[in-house]
């Protein structure tokens, strides 16, 4: 069946759309539990509301956003329940990636988070949380992309939603961001020397440590 050439634009007009978006959820520039008016959007970002409807679907299997025929469309709040929810499923997907990371990884994965660490005790020294939180996301994700199985990577979104869209309300601080490096040293170190059952010990670990501050909280 042959594709028209206008739906293949509607198409790519709507990964564009979604690609601002969800950098925008990213950044803070919409906050959890923010409703999303669908005209002030398409006027701010020069579109008309088909595309934009199809951002939202796209952000929603996501989980980025929420669709209701009532209520309209709203960023996903960040309240604990949510929060425990996800990190459930991070301590699985995490511990995977970490297991896989030290039985496929490269001198090039190593080295590369190596230098995120060492990225990561610099933003520190000052505190910068924003800083910190980036170089967050980006250590798990390289463990993903070191695991070298698309699936595993396929779970990107769930850490950039639970460690950049939520983190504010993890009452993220520099003692906090501490102890999670040590714990990231923990995990390469696993990683590095080729031991899948202690690099996904440690990663689950590390994990478990959050879900105990938010039980905590709750």
């Amino acid at each position: 069946m042959m594709v028209r050439p206008q739906a293949r634009i509607r198409v790519r007009l709507a990964d564009e759309v979604a690609d601002v978006l969800r950098e925008m959820i990213y950044s803070g520039a919409l906050v959890p539990g923010e409703k999303l008016k669908q005209q002030r959007l398409s006027d701010e970002l020069g579109v008309s509301r088909t595309p934009l409807r199809e951002a939202f679907r796209m952000l929603e299997q996501e989980g980025l956003v929420r669709v209701d025929s009532r209520q309209g469309v709203r960023v996903i709040a960040g309240d604990t329940e949510t929060l425990l929810q996800a990190y459930a499923v991070r301590e699985v997907v995490d511990g995977l990636a970490a297991r896989l990371a030290a039985e496929e990884r490269t001198s090039e994965d190593v080295t590369e988070l190596h230098e995120i660490v060492d990225q990561q005790r610099a933003s520190i020294r000052p505190w910068r949380s924003e800083r910190y939180t980036q170089l967050n996301v980006a250590f798990h994700a390289r463990i993903m992309s070191a695991s070298h199985n698309d699936f595993v990577v396929a779970q990107m979104p769930l850490l950039r939603l639970t460690a950049r869209v939520f983190s504010p309300f993890a009452l993220l601080e520099v003692g906090t961001a501490a102890r999670a490096i040590e714990q990231h040293v923990q995990i390469l170190a696993a990683i590095e020397s080729g031991a899948p059952e202690e690099a996904e010990q440690a990663a689950r670990s590390h994990i478990r440590a959050t879900t105990d501050r938010l039980e905590r909280i709750r």
